[in-house]
Parts: C-alpha cells; sequence; structure tokens
C-alpha cells in the first residue's frame, strides 16, 4: 500500500509532467480551478488547485475532502502511484470504477485531452 509520501510525490510528479506538456494535454491542464483528491484506502485528501498547467497541493487532512472542489479524485494511493508512473491507464481505471472523476460538464470536457 502507497504512504502518504509517495502519493504526495506522486501528485508532484503528476503536476510536472502536466507543466511540460504540450498541445492539447497543455491547455487541458490550463484551467483554473479548485482540485480535491482523496486517497480512500489512507483515507487522507490531498487539496489545491489546478492552476497554471500544475497542480498546486495547498493542503493534506484526514478523512473525505472537507469542502467541494470544481474537480474532484477519488483513489487508492496504489492506483495513483501507479498512475504517474505510467503503469495503470487512467481510461481503463476510471471506466473499471478504481478511480473516480467528477467535475462540471464544461471541465470534463476540457480534461478528456489529459486521457
Amino acid at each position: 500500500m502507497a504512504t502518504i509520501e509517495e502519493c504526495r510525490s506522486a501528485l508532484d510528479k503528476l503536476s510536472d509532467n502536466l507543466a511540460s506538456a504540450d498541445g492539447d494535454v497543455r491547455s487541458a491542464a490550463a484551467l483554473d480551478r479548485s482540485l480535491s483528491c482523496h486517497i480512500k484506502d489512507l483515507d487522507v485528501t490531498f487539496t489545491g488547485r489546478l492552476k497554471d498547467g500544475r497542480i498546486e497541493v495547498r493542503d493534506t487532512h484526514e478523512g473525505a475532502p472537507r469542502e467541494k472542489a470544481q474537480i474532484r479524485l477519488v483513489m487508492t494511493g496504489d492506483d495513483l502511484v501507479a498512475m504517474v508512473n505510467g503503469e495503470l491507464n487512467f481510461a481503463k481505471a476510471w471506466a473499471a470504477g478504481r478511480v473516480k472523476l467528477e467535475a462540471g460538464f464544461r471541465d470534463l470536457l476540457q480534461l478528456r485531452k489529459l486521457l
């Protein structure tokens, strides 16, 4: 099972990957939205913003998200680490119910470019 530190590191790596992306991926990541990522097996939530093509993690707390972020992710720590390391495809994990992504309709249309 992935640790909180490994999950935080994975989010930092994902942020770096988004910041260095080009084309459609770069434009999809250019949103300015609040973000939460609940790691259900650790029962911890990372909160922050997707802004300027980067993920800025601002807080980590126990339990489910305290406020409803504009973009919400729910998954296990192992799935987060595997996705960021290229070992798990996001679209397949989402289709299988391993990852939940909730956002407004317009944001979902923009975020689909990341898939």
